[in-house]
């Protein structure tokens, strides 16, 4: 006689065993309806479950969250299956749910075309229509292995001998397909409607450059058509906003093979990332941080102190010289040990902040290559404070502070929020730990923050605050970081005098703002679809002649501009005003300011804005005034 406690607090029994399918009709029909799987005692499930025992219950519905994800899993195998009728020779491999969607792979004999696709998403509707129940049943793992063998599905049965023998696995039916999964899966094939696919790519077997290339079917889907159409929607506008297309139409960078990952920074992207730089360095000054150098190239002892030699050797590029070894840096943390322990420092020293540009390369696997996004050659707002354990709260406080008012000043209003703790292997005591978050939520709490609580994901040497951007696409990128390291300045000899005259190891905060600067100036690029603020914009303002006449004063416009330090440019050729207006806004420039026989008698310009706006004719002193007060704001 199971008792169902259900999320509004009420209390249903019942005389025996009952599924989750039952219990919602017992709720209710258009609950019935509605549901997708169960949640019993925080375990998704599906509808036929059987509860046997007094339980906790939520029906999931496409309202929550993680209908969305049921939906997305069933849709991924309505696509193995719809692919399956149409290619029998196929062979499925995995699929699971992405972000804003899923992917299956798949061996086949020749690539998979866009004519395909139509097809397989035209067969998937069909089945949908078929409304076809889909239902699991379990098999000892040998069993599941002889089952897959038996009808060719060869990659399957290497997933399942995996698996150890005394596993059972879960299969799942719908018509003629069946398919290893761990499920849930919705009841029927009729509750999936919402769905389109995006595109096919390559993919290892495993994950493995030894193995077969396979292919990867992109998908997308959705609890209703207005919410594929807004995704749609936000992929065209992603399109228009990359970086990559962006960064040549406004000739601000390129990439070439001769140097994959590296960035060939031309004027207009260079000035950009002076203007970030700047106001880092600024904002560094103003928070009491001390700007060092570090060698970009150690000695292979150093990174074997520190670890990484044992642990991310494969991400380092190395070179040798007179029978030495040495590795081209992939972070800054040693270097800026080493600069801490040139010198006896005291307690009366801490805290110490150490920030850097610091130029790190890391080789990355070249698929994983993305234009600024991810680089083998970058440079990172990189920072370090050596403080007490007493000192940590009001650090990583100020820290927060100086986060928040950076993002605000790049234009970036939400910010997510997420503090990560210690995980299963970790180094150092229970107490310090316990300090350690403990200092990280009150600062956080301080700052009237909300955050999501990620237990067990901290660094193995510290927990972690991370920061995370929504630009104005919504798109998450986790920039911010600071954590907390009790680790590396022991590993590395880092030691201060205490009150008493001991000598004890600092606690080392790693904290980043923008990250790589590479990649940060990518994230502004298409946030602000290359329309920089008038603050970043490479070029602020570009003054356009209407006649040959008034080039002359055009050019002194231009050298008055100058001399007040806004970054302008002319435009004298001879052609029709609104051609250079148009060619002028198609580069973005914040604003066009043109001069013709009344602007030139008046000593006066008339001012346009890239948007179009037409601001009238003003002085020169008055458009001055107005862009500097424009950069001073940051609007």
């Amino acid at each position: 006689m199971p008792e169902i406690r259900l999320p509004d607090g009420s209390k249903r029994q019942f005389e025996s065993d009952v599924t989750v399918a039952e219990v919602a009709q017992n709720i209710g029909a258009g609950l019935a309806r509605a549901a997708l799987a169960g949640r019993v005692n925080d375990q998704l499930v599906d509808l036929s479950f059987v509860i046997s025992e007094d339980s906790d219950l939520a029906i999931i519905t496409d309202k929550n969250p993680e209908g969305l994800e049921v939906i997305r899993h069933s849709t991924a195998h309505l696509m193995a299956y719809a692919v399956k009728e149409l290619f029998p020779d196929a062979q499925v491999t995995i699929g699971p749910v992405i972000e804003h969607g899923f992917y299956y792979d798949f061996s086949y004999t020749r690539p998979f075309t866009p004519e395909d696709l139509e097809k397989i998403e035209k067969k998937m509707t069909e089945i949908v229509n078929r409304d076809l129940p889909i239902t699991r049943k379990v098999l000892l793992r040998n069993d599941a292995v002889k089952y897959f063998k038996s009808i060719k599905e060869n990659y399957k049965a290497e997933i399942i001998e995996s698996i150890p023998a005394d596993q059972e696995v879960s299969l799942y039916t719908e018509g003629e397909f069946t398919d290893l999964c761990r499920g849930p899966h919705v009841p029927s094939t009729g509750k999936l409607k919402v769905f389109k696919l995006m595109k096919v790519a390559g993919a290892y077997w495993r994950g493995d450059s030894k193995n077969e290339m396979l292919q990867r079917i992109y998908g997308t889907a959705w609890t209703n058509k207005e919410d594929l159409q807004n995704y749609l929607f936000m992929l065209e506008e992603a399109e228009k906003r990359d970086h990559r297309k962006l960064g040549k139409q406004l000739d601000l960078f390129h990439m070439q093979d001769e140097a994959p990952g590296m960035v060939f920074w031309h004027p207009k992207g260079w000035s950009i990332w002076q203007e970030v730089e700047h106001y880092m360095r600024k904002m560094f000054l103003d928070y009491g941080y001390q700007e060092v150098k570090t060698p970009t190239v150690m000695d292979k002892t150093l990174w074997e102190k520190s670890g990484h030699w044992q642990n991310y050797r494969d991400n380092m590029f190395t070179t040798s010289s007179e029978n030495r070894d040495y590795a081209v840096k992939p972070m800054n943390c040693p270097g800026h040990i080493q600069i801490f322990n040139n010198a006896l420092h005291s307690y009366r020293d801490l805290p110490l902040r150490l920030a850097e540009f610091g130029s790190c390369h890391r080789n990355e696997p070249s698929g994983s290559l993305h234009g600024l996004m991810r680089v083998r050659g970058f440079t990172q707002d990189d920072a370090h404070i050596f403080c007490t354990e007493e000192q940590i709260k009001d650090e990583v406080a100020k820290f927060i502070v100086m986060l928040f008012k950076a993002y605000q000043d790049f234009g970036f209003k939400d910010v997510l929020v997420k503090l990560s703790t210690r995980p299963e292997k970790r180094v150092g005591a229970d107490e310090t730990w316990d300090k350690a978050e403990s200092a990280l939520k009150a600062a956080l709490v301080e700052n009237k923050l909300e955050f999501d609580l990620q237990p067990g994901e901290g660094a193995f040497y510290g927990p972690k605050i991370e920061f995370t951007l929504k630009d104005s696409l919504s798109r998450l990128w986790q920039c911010g970081t600071i954590q907390l390291d009790f680790n590396l300045p022991e590993r590395l000899g880092a030691e201060y005098v205490t009150e008493d005259n001991s000598r004890k190891h600092p606690v080392m905060l790693h904290r980043a703002i923008v990250g790589s600067m590479e990649r940060f100036i990518g994230i502004l690029i298409e946030h602000y679809s290359g329309a920089m603020p008038l603050w970043l914009a490479p070029t602020q303002a570009v003054i356009l002649n209407i006649a040959d006449a008034h080039a002359s004063y055009a050019s002194k416009v231009m050298d008055e501009l100058k001399k007040n330090l806004i970054r302008c440019d002319s435009d004298l050729r001879n052609e029709k005003i609104t051609y250079k207006i148009r060619e002028h806004s198609l580069q973005k420039i914040p604003y066009l300011l043109i001069v013709g026989e009344k602007e030139m008698e008046a000593g006066q310009v008339a001012v346009r804005t890239r948007k179009g706006e037409d601001l009238g004719s003003m002085s020169i002193k008055l458009l001055i005034d107005r862009l500097n007060q424009e950069v001073q704001t940051k609007v």
